[in-house]
């Protein structure tokens, strides 16, 4: 179906065996090592396959076995899945019953620096980095001159290399995101027993900044990369949420930079969805409005994470699990009563829930009939015909997409009092798609209306403890919802909630770190 689904398992092998060699920087008398892969510019590809491919899948063996990180089930650490736990779970979103550990602390925003998610995710991050590092360390001109190297095979390394630089400031930025004070390491930082040094979180804004400024030229152009592969569409995309969320990173606003890249999108050619719902089924692969996915397929790239965890775990109590082409539902996340309130309009169709059957009280975060399971994941193609595997999902999970930049650009005009009239147009081009008409477009905005529509149209999606944290809403006690700070009914929560805490574990390990405030 795409390159990536049809390319990764060729990779997974040989960049395992490379890795580790060059960890120990020892050279095999046997077997694949790092400089005989990478002495054959056919491999490079194979490879770059794997650094796409560790967005979505665990390990080298899916979906369990050989995984890529230790510490936590295998299934638990896929990337997608925990950046959705630290994304959505201690928002007003969604709640999750389950009791693994981790889990209750990040529905109550109680979490500390051995939890088992938030390490995870770090060590993810970190996972994904050294992959990168480690190709483009062998992207070199020297490299490829000394191994002969033809020009057209450095012309076509050099795209493979400009797109693994994307994918690593995407990790950094999550890190930046997430944590705040990171350790850095770079392709310059050769493998082996090190101390990386820590980086502020204003240095790193600039180190993305920087990288993604440079890269641009080198990228494919907007909308003609193979699907799953990123393109200056994705890195525009990526840096518009840089600038977006630069004054909670380095304290200056950036809204000018977030409109423009968002407005190089929105001149770029997507198309928003006629349906709301292509976006998020088995075949959304067609969707004109992906800008960038992490793709996954039933076949092929068969993980506990990604769209098998999206899916899955929304269906319980009276729901039909074949409703949504799969062949069981998990019982575990529900939406909140605080975010269903954003739709006093039934005649929203991204009003996605199942009711049937549910109470608005979460008394007993346990109890699935108790909030409301969002729908809008599913196996289900737009044919009404099921993907490959009832287990596994076709689904891509949406990294970004058009209707975000719209209302990026709508929020930017509205915060910078430039084009206003505008971003109330682009606005309205989402709830046009939401009601089906334009009696529900409004002629002027404010802040709190775009948050608010940024919830019900990007639900679900990994968005919005980031969004939430940008409006000054996520922690203290300006907005409540169930389940906020251990309360029923909710209570303020401490600042220094807004970062997650960099692992004991690697604190103990590494003495050039220190942890972030309040941990």
């Amino acid at each position: 179906m795409n390159w990536i689904k049809t390319t990764t398992i060729i990779a997974v092998a040989a960049l395992t065996a490379a890795s580790c060699a060059k960890q120990m920087d020892l050279k095999p008398k046997y077997g694949l090592n790092a400089e005989t892969v990478y002495s054959d510019p056919n491999n490079y590809v194979n490879v770059l396959a794997k650094l796409y491919a560790g967005l979505a899948i665990s390990g080298n063996q899916g979906p369990a076995g050989q995984p890529d990180i230790g510490g936590i089930d295998e299934g638990f650490s896929q990337y997608v899945r925990v950046l959705w736990n630290l994304q959505e779970l201690p928002t007003d979103e969604e709640i999750c019953g389950w009791s693994d550990p981790g889990i209750p602390e990040l529905n109550t925003m109680t979490w500390n620096d051995n939890s088992s998610f938030v390490s995870a995710m770090y060590y993810r991050i970190y996972y994904q980095i050294a992959l990168a590092n480690e190709f483009i360390r062998y992207c070199s001109d020297e490299w490829m001159t000394d191994k002969g190297f033809t020009d057209a095979e450095k012309s076509m390394i050099a795209e493979y290399l400009a797109e693994a630089r994307y994918l690593r400031a995407m990790s950094y930025y999550h890190a930046l995101d997430l944590f705040g004070n990171v350790p850095f390491v770079d392709e310059s930082d050769r493998p082996g027993v090190y101390f990386p040094e820590q980086i502020s979180r204003s240095n790193l804004f600039t180190w993305v900044e920087s990288e993604l400024n440079a890269i641009e030229p080198g990228m494919m152009a907007a909308r003609t990369a193979p699907y799953g592969r990123a393109d200056q569409g994705a890195l525009w995309a990526l840096r518009a949420k840089l600038y977006l969320n630069a004054e909670v990173y380095t304290g200056s606003p950036k809204y000018d930079l977030a409109m423009a890249d968002a407005l190089s999108i929105i001149n770029a050619g997507y198309i928003l969805e006629s349906n709301y719902a292509y976006n998020f089924m088995a075949d959304n692969h067609l969707s004109t409005e992906v800008i960038f996915p992490v793709t996954f397929d039933g076949d092929r790239t068969t993980t506990w994470g990604g769209s098998t965890f999206l899916v899955h775990s929304h269906i319980g109590g009276s729901m039909d699990q074949n409703d949504f082409g799969v062949n069981s539902g998990w019982q575990g996340n529900r939406a909140t009563s605080a975010w269903y309130a954003l739709f006093s309009d039934s005649a929203d169709s991204r009003e996605m829930v199942h009711l049937a059957g549910q109470e608005d009280t979460i008394t007993d975060i346990s109890t699935f009939t108790q909030g409301y399971p969002i729908t809008k994941w599913t196996n289900m193609g737009r044919d009404g015909v099921a993907g490959a595997d009832a287990t596994f999902p076709d689904t891509d999970f949406t990294m970004f997409r058009l209707a975000d930049y719209y209302l990026v650009y709508a929020e930017c005009a509205e915060r910078t009092g430039t084009n206003q009239a505008q971003g109330v147009a682009y606005f309205n081009m989402v709830r046009e798609r939401a009601f089906g008409h334009a009696n529900n477009n409004v002629t002027t905005l404010n802040l709190q209306q775009i948050l608010d529509e940024r919830g019900r149209e990007l639900y679900a999606e990994a968005q919005r403890r980031s969004d939430l944290i940008r409006y000054d809403q996520f922690t203290g006690g300006s907005y409540l919802w169930p389940w906020k700070g251990e309360s029923q009914f909710g209570t303020s929560t401490s600042d220094h909630y807004n970062l997650y805490p960099l692992p004991s574990s690697d604190l103990i390990a590494n003495p050039n770190l220190q942890q972030n405030e309040g941990y």
